[in-house]
Order: C-alpha cells, then structure tokens, then sequence
C-alpha cells in the first residue's frame, strides 16, 4: 500500500500526485493542513520526515522524502509505465532538467506565492512573535521564513523570482523546439516536476511571463493541462486561487 502525506496546493505534492496517476497507481492520499493546523510541523509527522515539509511516501512501511527523489523512486519500483528514457545519454539530460528545476523555478515560485497569498497570515504580527510561532518552528525553512518577514519579501527578492521564472521558460522554449517534451519525443519526469511550477505562476496571473516570448512553453502548457493525470491532480481547491485572496506580489510603495 502506497501512502503520500501532501497538501492539496502544494506544488511539491502536486509533482508526486501527477507521477503516481501517470503510473496509474493507486494511494491513501492523506492531505495535510500546513496552513494554520501546521500539520507538518507536528511531532507525529516529523517522526516520519524531519524536514517538516510535504509530501512524504510511505511504501510498504518504507518511508521516502523529496518530492523529485520520490519521483525517481516510483518510477525504479514501478516500471509497468516509464516515464524516463533507456538511453544514458537522454537520461542523464532528464536529471540535468531535474536538478536546475530544484535549484531554480521551485525556489523562485515560493517569493510569490507567499507574497501575494500567503502574507495575511502573518499580519500584525512583530518580527520576534513571527520568529517564534513561525520561522524558527521549521526544520529547513527558517531562513527562508526569516528573509520573509511578517512583512513579505522585498521588491527585489519579487523581481530576482520572476526574472528566474523567465529565465527558465526561455530554456525551456529552446529545448521544445525539438518535440512536445523537454526531451523531445519523450514525455519525462522533467516535465512532470516543472509542470506545477507553471501553473502556480498561471494561477497567480503570472502566464504573460512565457505567452509574449515563449510560444512553445504555451503550447507545452496546453499539452500538459490535457493529460488525465494532471486534470487528476488538480482537483477542486487544489490553487490557491481557489481558496486565498491574492494580493500584488510587490509589497513596497
């Protein structure tokens, strides 16, 4: 039996829930409240992942953490549909993609998100209450927390996010000018990993970053949103749109 710990509109459980419908596996889908329940951030949860983040894979009794790892993991245990090529070569770009995807847009699309929807939550709070009840509760995110602030993220932090944000739907359109997938003919896990990365910046109103320059990330998108498994994936409440008032991403005047 497969168990994932995630949340509805977390772009790292959306990753994983889009790999295991591909596969066509089923799972117990725990969903977790990380907004003011911090489940995540309970003792029964970090017992299980001490990062304090979502999703967590439990197979078997085998726990796997991160999001992309667990992506690798099902696709080495589970083989009936492969979603990686045979080819070393095509492979190894696979987890080149994989890895700038983590180093880049997955770290950029957060300045946003909390920006324009995530930021009510720590209104009227002081820096040394958020410290305390928010920042430094998290295992691996308080530094993020503390750049943030009860206040937000700076003009320049917003900026640098979407110029990353542009910067790979620009590497993105040039590897699409070789077929309908980052690897050509090949429908990979790069695509799938980067897929709610897309749609989080579409769904905070941010699609004129690729639909002005980048025609094949367009065209990508729509081939994406067509899949079963992704329409699966994004069930109702599962954007923040959905269930947040956004607000501007720039907080300063």
């Amino acid at each position: 039996m497969l168990t994932l710990y995630n949340a509805a509109h977390s772009t790292c459980s959306q990753k994983v829930r889009i790999c295991l419908a591909e596969k066509g596996l089923e799972f117990e889908d725990i969903r977790l409240d990380i907004g003011k329940a911090k489940q995540h951030l309970k003792p029964d949860y970090l017992k299980i992942n001490p990062n304090g983040v979502v999703p967590t894979l439990v197979d078997d009794g085998q726990v796997v953490t991160d999001s992309s790892v667990i992506c690798e993991y099902l696709e080495e245990r589970y083989k009936q549909v492969r979603l990686s090529p045979d080819d070393l070569i095509a492979r190894g770009r696979m987890r080149a993609w994989m890895r700038f995807i983590e180093e880049v847009p997955t770290a950029a699309v957060r300045v946003p998100s909390f920006n324009m929807g995530f930021l009510p939550r720590y209104e009227g709070m002081d820096r040394s209450t958020f410290e305390g009840v928010e920042s430094d509760v998290r295992p691996i995110r308080k530094h993020f927390y503390r750049r943030m602030g009860p206040k937000g993220f700076q003009k320049a932090d917003v900026l640098a996010s979407l110029e990353q944000m542009a910067h790979t739907c620009r590497r993105m359109e040039a590897a699409l000018a070789d077929g309908p997938w980052l690897l050509g003919e090949q429908y990979s896990l790069a695509d799938i990993i980067v897929a709610p990365l897309i749609d989080r910046m579409a769904d905070l109103g941010m699609a004129e970053i690729w639909t002005e320059t980048c025609p094949g990330v367009t065209d990508w998108y729509a081939r994406m949103q067509a899949r079963p498994a992704f329409q699966a994936t994004f069930y109702p409440g599962s954007r923040m749109s959905e269930f947040l008032t956004l607000t501007p991403a720039i907080k300063e005047a």
